[in-house]
């Protein structure tokens, strides 16, 4: 048998599928309609390209949908939800991925049955499924946690919504994030984790550590930028005047006279000064023209070698020149610890040259594309514009006109 199933090609599988399931009952037209080649692919790719394995469980799913009724599931029936915006599609990624928004309360699950919970998920996947593109089959979920206060609560949710897309939407889901849980979900979310089986494209985030993000940076850098370009009345009377502000050099003159430096000028002072000071005997001769050159500094710093030479008063904005005869001193590499020493390097991934990066840090930057669809206002006039008939019900078909 597994010899036979290797080969067969995709096409022959798909057709041997659909035989099987038409030897169990005869199926409908939106049966037929709803199991489509892409749609066995996927249940057959969850199955690891066991036959039975795949008919069995699209044969679940259909009858499934028959129970809970997506045929007849319109948007008039959950008119509160979504005027509350309980779960609602919040829009399409970079992928053409359609972004689900689930913010569920902790009441909800309280006052409404597990049936309504569930008729919402369902509705809410068909009109993401619906706004898909021709070339796009998975989609993106947001869990906002913040909401619960209970971590057992939120955990059965969760379990519950993800037990749902395996068994009746296998391939569907790229990824989910769970945002701001309560405190101990990370601690439940551990030990639950190996036994379900969508927790490997199921992540963990704090909306707290985006509070930061590069775009809101970029714009702050860009709107500083932009304060400092204007124009400053203080600041242009100050340049009229001929006034510094400089913190290496301070000086002020009047309308009348012209800027010079204190060795050019020739009004008179009460205490007479000599314009070229005689302790440097290097400037005597100097010309008005090099004199301010050879002011800054004197003869002992000019021919003392850098690398004994102390550092300098005036801030220079090169590094200093290293001396060809100077040894650069290395610093000690601390050395890799070994499994004797820690045994917990024997479960971490190292890569040459790149430090070890921990899940949390994978599971915040695959965050990061999705912040804006979590922070984004819900609408729902833009969330009904979604829904297709007969999902979006009188009332949508009403505004569409």
């Amino acid at each position: 048998m597994g010899m036979e199933r290797k080969q067969l090609n995709d096409r022959e599988r798909i057709e041997a599928v659909l035989e099987i399931l038409k030897k169990q009952a005869p199926l409908t037209v939106k049966q037929e309609k709803f199991c489509n080649d892409a749609c066995v692919e996927r249940f057959l790719r969850a199955r690891g390209d066991s036959l039975k394995k795949a008919a069995k469980q699209l044969r679940a799913a259909l009858s499934w949908r028959e129970s809970i009724g997506i045929d007849h599931l319109i948007a008039d029936e959950l008119a509160a939800e979504l005027a509350g915006g309980l779960a609602y599609v919040a829009g399409h990624d970079d992928e053409a991925r359609p972004v689900m928004v689930f913010r569920i309360k902790q009441d909800y699950t309280k006052i409404n049955s597990q049936k309504s919970f569930v008729r919402l998920l369902v509705f809410t996947l068909e009109v993401a499924i619906s706004s898909m593109s021709r070339f796009v089959d998975q989609f993106v979920i947001l869990f906002d946690a913040s909401l619960f206060r209970s971590a057992p609560a939120f955990l059965n949710l969760l379990m519950g919504t993800l037990k749902i897309i395996f068994d009746y939407y296998p391939g569907r889901l790229h990824k989910a994030f769970v945002v701001d849980p309560p405190s101990l979900f990370s601690y439940l979310w551990k030990g639950v984790r190996p036994f379900v089986e969508l927790s490997v494209v199921t992540a963990v985030v704090s909306s707290l550590d985006f509070d930061d993000s590069i775009e809101d940076a970029a714009f702050a850098s860009c709107r500083t930028r932009a304060a400092s370009l204007r124009f400053d009345p203080v600041v242009a009377a100050t340049a009229r005047l001929g006034g510094s502000t400089s913190s290496r050099f301070s000086f002020t003159v009047s309308h009348l006279d012209s800027l010079k430096p204190w060795y050019l000028s020739t009004t008179t002072r009460a205490t007479p000064r000599a314009v070229m000071p005689t302790a440097s005997p290097s400037l005597v001769g100097a010309s008005p023209l090099n004199a301010r050159s050879f002011s800054f500094a004197s003869p002992a710093a000019r021919y003392t070698p850098r690398a004994s030479r102390s550092i300098p008063s005036t801030p220079c904005s090169f590094p200093p020149l290293k001396h060809p005869n100077q040894q650069q001193q290395q610093t000690p590499r601390t050395p890799r610890p070994s499994f004797l020493q820690s045994p917990a390097t024997l479960f971490t991934f190292w890569k040459e040259g790149q430090a070890v990066v921990s899940r949390g840090e994978r599971e915040r930057e695959s965050f990061l594309p999705f912040l804006r669809f979590y922070r984004r206002p819900y609408d729902e006039m833009a969330y009904r514009s979604k829904m297709r008939s007969p999902l979006g019900g009188l009332r949508t078909q009403t505004l569409s006109y």
